[in-house]
């Protein structure tokens, strides 16, 4: 492809890659005086971006599907997609698990995606660690817009505030804290039909759950490459990422979120962009990845200044039999977290960690 035929957002990936190459071999600067340089070079980049770029006009923000944490009275992006499956012509198949050479991981490292991921990692590292009880709560804030496919056409509800208290015992337990949507507050019900209740894991990460995983961005993708519940016919690569996607937001020691960044840049498929806003407008830096075998993309938002979480976005990128292309399935936006000693109540302004 001649270099007048690309799109801008290409050539700025190739601009980018150009700056991610290493030394010439006379270049006697010194190898972590060069990685600094790099490194200032690439936020001034990230925030000019992020200032300058606009939103893309189909590209509506959307929701992440964060299990167990409100009622199931919307069907998530990838049921969604599941349910659709019958009506879809050939499948495209991902790779089939976390078996990428050496060499392909080296490569990756180079990606714009890669070199941001690691930035984003680098800030998490340096975030306090939290002393979180087992009888105490994580409270979370946000606002939520979420596709309601019951109906079988996506029907993309209004802003919505969300909050949370979610129980930090190990459990199993049966009922697993509290939601308050939109001024009415429910309980956070087990699994259906698990009958012996939910225990830390997964589907309920508590703070302690997450930090007993490997810190090792291998060895932790690889547990989540054999953990992440499997679907007929769905992209490995795209399960896994938004399973670290559904991790995202909430409180989480720092090694874990570190790990977890460093992780997902080994993903193959993995992306940036400078054009993603939260469900609330908020402008930022997008680490995000296409399920082509059902034409949804994922989007995670992150603060151009100081790398912070600031919510996610998916929306389909073809047209299907519950919505054309560009149609919103989901939209968050994190406003605070906290620890909390009981549920349903709200945590002092100052001791709640802020993203907005």
């Amino acid at each position: 492809m001649n270099d007048r035929h690309a799109s801008p957002e290409r050539h700025d990936d190739r601009e980018e890659i150009a700056r991610l190459l290493p030394a010439p071999a006379d270049w006697d600067l010194p190898r972590e005086q060069h990685l600094r340089h790099k490194d200032l070079l690439m936020r001034h980049i990230d925030r000019d971006q992020a200032e300058t770029a606009t939103p893309e006009p189909t590209a509506a923000p959307v929701r992440r599907a964060r299990p167990l944490l409100r009622p199931a009275l919307v069907a998530s992006a990838a049921a969604l997609a599941l349910a659709a499956a019958g009506t879809t012509g050939a499948v495209l198949s991902g790779n089939g698990g976390h078996n990428d050479a050496a060499a392909q991981h080296a490569a990756t490292d180079m990606r714009p995606a890669a070199a941001l991921l690691h930035r984003i990692s680098n800030a998490a590292a340096n975030h306090g660690t939290l002393t979180v009880r087992d009888d105490q709560f994580a409270y979370t804030r946000e606002k939520v817009r979420e596709a309601d496919l019951t109906s079988g056409k996506a029907v993309v509800s209004p802003l919505k505030d969300y909050e949370s208290w979610v129980s930090q015992k190990p459990g199993p337990l049966h009922t697993l804290g509290l939601i308050r949507a939109d001024g009415e507050t429910m309980p956070i019900n087990a699994d259906l039909g698990d009958t012996k209740g939910t225990p830390a894991g997964l589907s309920r990460p508590t703070y302690h759950w997450l930090a007993s995983l490997p810190t090792d961005p291998d060895k932790l993708l690889a547990y989540l490459y054999a953990k992440t519940p499997a679907a007929e016919g769905r992209e490995r690569d795209q399960a896994v990422f938004e399973q670290i996607g559904s991790l995202l937001g909430g409180l989480m020691p720092p090694r874990t979120a570190a790990a977890l960044y460093q992780a997902a840049a080994k993903i193959p498929g993995v992306d940036r962009s400078s054009r993603v806003r939260d469900a609330i407008g908020r402008q930022g830096l997008g680490i995000v990845r296409d399920d082509t075998r059902y034409g949804v993309r994922t989007e995670w938002v992150f603060d151009a200044k100081d790398y912070s979480f600031l919510g996610s976005r998916s929306y389909l990128t073809k047209d299907a039999p519950y919505g054309k292309a560009g149609t919103l399935l989901s939209s968050t936006a994190e406003l605070a977290h906290a620890v909390v000693d009981k549920a349903g109540v709200r945590p002092a302004a100052e001791d709640r960690t802020k993203t907005a």
